[in-house]
């Protein structure tokens, strides 16, 4: 899959682009500032309806002086083309198009249009709280698994019922039993989904790591959950009084998390900057690759700033590992130094496009097919 061409108008610092890329490699330069993650943002918002960078409040991606923002992507997939039109008013919900046509649902757009986002933001995944790792779970299950995405709905759905009712001091079991009962069916199919993704998922993270840090350390990942030993039933059961005191539900699979491990220690507590680096590179490089298996598209791989704070042989490794072409399709990267850019697209086989930021305006400034010609 490859994104043709986009068209941002008023989306954060960007009052207007329409953009043509290369179906391989599109580098984006600029310093700090000007605005070379929010294009890639906009191609996330495209695929997932909402900012990477951002709240969930969609109106915080609106420029500050104006009232929406549109983005329109055209896309090769699958041997036709897809449009895609999102667009947000202030204090209003967004509106996204497939081909011209509403969404019912938005978890309909889910898994058609996959793609990877590789941030500084990642650090979250290593020294944020168990959420941030969930999160990674379900992006990821979710585009390949419609059966676990319809269970995420209606337990996340069940979950908020229950704690309203715990909160206004509900006392009726016959009320508790109809919303507990879609959480239990549904809190076994999430935890047996999240146990068997984690044991396919870890060795290819592993793998990973190991190409970019050259085997220098030993990492892995397991899966944290309260379901474990019991049955969701059975943990409402055992904490229901706790809960009452609390206020709100304390046990079950939304409070699952994933155990980060370097060697025999918590990667959250002894990892280096650099360290903490490779590893969310690594965890988003085995995304990239469980979601081209079980979506039967390539993604999209967006490498936002990934070169600082990492050594030159780390470096060199990213280089090498995206370098190769039989296993990523489109990149977009952004860099403050145009040495990475250009040690990159000189690797690769197939045309490119580098394009300059600067206060929102974005410029080609060369590409393969213009020195063909030249």
């Amino acid at each position: 899959m490859t994104l043709e061409q986009l068209t941002i108008l008023n989306y954060k610092n960007i009052a207007e682009a329409q953009l043509q890329f290369s179906p391989k490699v599109n580098c984006l330069i600029g310093n700090n500032g000007m605005g070379k993650t929010n294009v890639l943002d906009a191609i996330y918002y495209l695929s997932y309806c909402k900012s990477f960078t951002s709240n969930n409040e969609h109106s915080a991606a609106i420029n500050h002086d104006a009232n929406f923002l549109m983005l329109q992507g055209r896309y090769s997939r699958k041997g036709s083309t897809e449009e895609i039109s999102l667009s947000v008013q202030r204090g209003k919900r967004k509106t996204v198009k497939r081909n011209g046509k509403d969404y019912k649902r938005l978890s309909e757009h889910v898994g058609l249009l996959p793609l990877v986002m590789i941030s500084p933001l990642d650090w979250d995944l290593i020294r944020g709280g168990g959420d941030e790792r969930r999160r990674l779970m379900d992006q990821i299950i979710s585009q390949g698994n419609r059966k676990y995405l319809d269970a995420l709905i209606r337990y996340n759905k069940a979950l908020e019922q229950r704690n309203s009712m715990i909160k206004n001091d509900y006392r009726d079991p016959l009320l508790y039993e109809s919303v507990e009962n879609v959480m239990d069916s549904t809190a076994a199919t999430l935890h047996e989904s999240r146990k068997q993704w984690l044991e396919e998922f870890t060795p290819i993270f592993m793998r990973y790591y190991s190409a970019i840090s050259g085997d220098a350390e030993q990492v892995r990942l397991s899966y944290k959950s309260h379901l474990t030993e019991l049955s969701m039933q059975q943990l409402l059961n055992a904490n229901r009084d706790r809960d009452m005191i609390m206020g709100y539900t304390t046990r079950g699979v939304h409070r699952d998390d994933i155990d980060l491990w370097l060697g025999n220690h918590s990667m959250r507590k002894t990892g280096s900057q650099g360290q903490c680096k490779t590893y969310t590179i690594a965890l988003r490089m085995a995304q990239f690759e469980f979601l081209k298996k079980y979506t039967g598209t390539t993604p999209i791989l967006l490498l936002d700033d990934i070169f600082d704070k990492l050594d030159e042989r780390r470096v060199v490794s990213i280089i090498n590992v995206v370098s190769n072409s039989q296993d990523f399709g489109q990149i977009f990267i952004t860099d403050t130094n145009r040495t990475h850019l250009d040690e990159i697209v000189s690797m690769m086989s197939g045309d490119y496009s580098m394009m300059i930021v600067e206060n929102g305006a974005i410029n080609p400034i060369a590409s393969r097919r213009e020195e063909a010609k030249l």
